[in-house]
């Protein structure tokens, strides 16, 4: 049954996008495999509700690291461990270790041709990764790291067998096999760097369990069966037991429990479910019992979403990423020329053959750009992964690369910083009366209607946890309000024209209660018992606990927080002085939102957007980060560059903090990568030969793994950055 209440809720009730439909994180993850969905590209997920999973293996933090294309840590690791077995023999029957050690090798027959044949197995078999980037890189004119250590090991291998043919010099065998076994060495440490990286977003999909119990209604009633995840279909409705894993995405029928959200939304506390809300696949009931209506499967479910996210970061292109790109070319050329330079330098000195070669190859090692190709890779691998742990999804990396920038956030309103839903959000009541209970007889009288200000009273009395009592005789007064019966009171909830009609007068202090709040463009609804006006109750859109908090972060940071809304201006200001906002953009049409950003790009300033709703779309790209808000439209989140499953306001500093955290870690990685060869390629080079310091091809490969490892455990210290 509807009724009318009047009073000024016009600006009430008409707050720009309508607040997100359905549950947390819902929408914002099945953006990825809507129409709009380039982040599915290249993606084939079947039925199978582990999807969230094959998106991992197949798109992992590698997949944006070229030179490793196929590959895989167990590849390295097996041939690092074969070639390590080949390599002892050969160093034992080889020249080197003898020579330093001062013992004669075992004589057997044919121990002559041991180095030579283990050695040409160890390049054939271990050097073959390295031979295949190499070719890569070369189709695609882009020279690098591959390119240098195949270049190594070939000219080392090609010298080495003319030299046991009959060449004159010295063969480098022992130097081959221990070159390309510390490479393979270097790049499974790399590779398990990065998988680790992704390591437990990969968790995430295991988090689903293999079976769920389905209900099923037949003449004997209802009936549980234990099903396959994959026949699992929307509409289904299934149990979900106390401590068990939720299947797949859903809406609460029945039931109330508290869930542990930890895992997809990095919200430490259990979060209450009650009929009508939403649930999210692979996050873990509490105590309580719950008859859930599936709503997503498979790839349609939020955790499906999550991974197609962080795959598409993965593999989205970064500045930091390019400019490190152009430095591992560039580095290429100049290792190239000092390898040339080098060799015709120790020729003209009048060094052998063998030895000018030694000292070029040790060069081309040691120059390899593998700490610089791996700085910026690692550090987003651990970024998006971090963030996708506390329910920050970065689809694009530029996003975040541009987040540490920022001097201006916009908020949307409505369903951003306030929760998109009308709540009782302030009350005056007369002498002696308690304010609990004027909201629970108001919400008694309500809980028939279906006006909006009926919902925002029930559902604030809910959130109260107060015991609504039943009302009889409920009657609905057009465009007045409504009245019934309550425990033995009759009672009545309306606005002015209520007053107006049952000719009553609102005592002096509810008066100037309404007024301040008709100022604030609030509604206000008297309750009145046996005749008597009780309390004022002042009805909007009700803002977010965690707002206040978001806005001082940000201020705390040396931003400015500005609102945006197609509100009126006293609505966008009563919410602007409450949350100490700086800015107020108020009743801007849609149209105009990404206008109003351009204004303030074109003031110099870097600006993000934040939003949740269809409108907001055009401003997210404007603005040089959109971030939406996880609960919003797939139109909002597909536009974004971060999106925020938990709809916490909250995030936003904290995205920014990321964003701080992952540049400076960047930016020493690649100080370090690129500076480390100032030093090692003179050295490799021989410039010190007369002090007696020389670099085997053998020591540049461990101090050019060395450097890579410094990158990598650099790297990982981001994980202890507190978001």
């Amino acid at each position: 049954m509807r009724h009318e209440h009047d009073g000024p809720d016009s600006d009430a009730h008409s707050h720009g996008s309508p607040p997100g439909q359905g549950g947390r994180g819902e929408h914002a993850m099945h953006s990825g495999g809507g129409e709009h969905g380039h982040a599915r590209q290249g993606v084939d997920h079947g039925p199978d509700a582990h999807a969230g999973h094959d998106v991992h293996a197949r798109h992992g933090a590698h997949a944006g690291h070229d030179k490793h294309a196929g590959h895989s840590p167990g590849m390295f690791r097996d041939k690092f461990w074969l070639s390590l077995a080949l390599t002892v023999p050969t160093l034992i029957w080889g020249h080197m270790l003898p020579r330093l050690l001062g013992y004669t090798p075992p004589m057997i027959p044919g121990s002559h041709w041991i180095a030579p044949v283990l050695g040409t197995a160890v390049f054939l078999y271990g050097g073959w990764p390295f031979l295949q980037g190499a070719v890569r890189e070369l189709r695609a004119r882009l020279p690098g790291m591959m390119t240098l250590i195949a270049l190594a090991i070939t000219v080392a291998f090609v010298f080495s067998a003319a030299v046991t043919l009959g060449y004159p010099g010295a063969p480098l065998w022992e130097e081959l096999a221990t070159l390309v076994t510390i490479m393979l060495l270097g790049h499974w440490i790399e590779m398990r760097s990065i998988s680790r990286a992704e390591g437990a977003l990969a968790e995430l999909a295991k988090l689903l369990p293999n079976t769920a119990t389905r209900l099923a209604r037949d003449q004997s009633g209802e009936r549980a069966e234990e099903v396959p995840l994959a026949s699992l279909r929307e509409g289904d409705l299934v149990l979900i037991r106390p401590g068990g894993n939720i299947p797949a995405d859903g809406r609460v029928v029945d039931g109330h429990s508290s869930l542990n959200e930890s895992m997809i939304t990095g919200e430490s506390r259990f979060v209450e479910k009650h009929q009508g809300d939403m649930v999210i696949a692979g996050t873990v009931n509490g105590a309580g019992s719950l008859r859930v209506e599936v709503t997503g499967t498979g790839d349609r479910t939020t955790l499906a979403g999550i991974m197609r996210l962080v795959a598409q970061a993965q593999t989205s292109r970064s500045r930091a990423q390019a400019l490190a790109d152009r430095a591992a070319f560039w580095l290429t050329m100049v290792a190239l020329g000092a390898g040339l330079v080098t060799f015709i330098a120790w020729r003209a000195l009048g060094s052998d053959v063998s030895y000018a070669v030694e000292r070029t190859v040790t060069v081309l090692v040691i120059a390899c750009p593998h700490a610089l190709g791996l700085a910026v890779p690692l550090v987003v691998a651990i970024s998006t992964t971090l963030g996708a742990q506390s329910g920050l999804l970065v689809r694009d990396r530029r996003g975040l690369e541009e987040a540490r920038l920022l001097d201006t956030v916009v908020f949307d309103k409505t369903g951003t910083l306030t929760l998109g839903a009308h709540r009782v959000v302030a009350t005056s009541l007369i002498a002696g009366q308690d304010e609990n209970e004027a909201l629970r007889l108001a919400a008694a009288v309500e809980q028939d209607s279906e006006h909006p200000v009926a919902r925002a009273i029930g559902a604030s009395a809910r959130e109260r946890s107060l015991e609504v009592p039943a009302a009889h005789g409920f009657t609905a007064i057009p465009g007045r309000g409504v009245q019934a019966h309550v425990e033995r009171r009759h009672v009545a909830v309306g606005g002015p024209n209520l007053l107006q009609h049952q000719h009553l007068a609102a005592p002096r202090e509810l008066e100037a209660f309404a007024g301040a709040a008709a100022g604030r463009g609030q509604s206000v609804i008297y309750l009145v018992v046996d005749g008597g006006v009780r309390a004022a109750f002042a009805i909007a859109d009700a803002i977010r606990p965690e707002s206040r908090e978001a806005v001082d972060r940000l201020h705390a940071l040396g931003i400015e927080v500005a609102i945006m809304t197609g509100d009126s201006e006293a609505v966008a200001g009563a919410v602007a002085r409450e949350l100490g906002i700086d800015t107020v953009f108020a009743q801007v049409l849609p149209e105009g939102k990404a206008a109003r950003i351009d204004e303030l790009q074109a003031q110099g300033k870097r600006v993000a957007m934040v939003g949740d709703g269809v409108n907001d779309a055009p401003a997210l790209v404007t603005a040089d980060v959109g971030i939406a808000i996880g609960a919003g439209t797939d139109v909002a989140v597909e536009a974004g560059d971060v999106v925020l499953v938990r709809s916490d306001p909250r995030d936003v500093p904290r995205i920014i903090g990321l964003s701080r955290a992952s540049y400076r870690k960047m930016v020493q990685n690649l100080w370090w990568a690129a500076g480390y060869n100032v030093i090692a390629i003179p050295l490799a080079a021989g410039v010190l030969a007369g002090y007696g310091i020389v670099l085997s091809p053998a020591i540049g490969a461990v101090l050019m793994s060395l450097s890579t490892v410094i990158v990598a455990i650099n790297a990982q210290l981001l994980r202890r950055v507190v978001l």
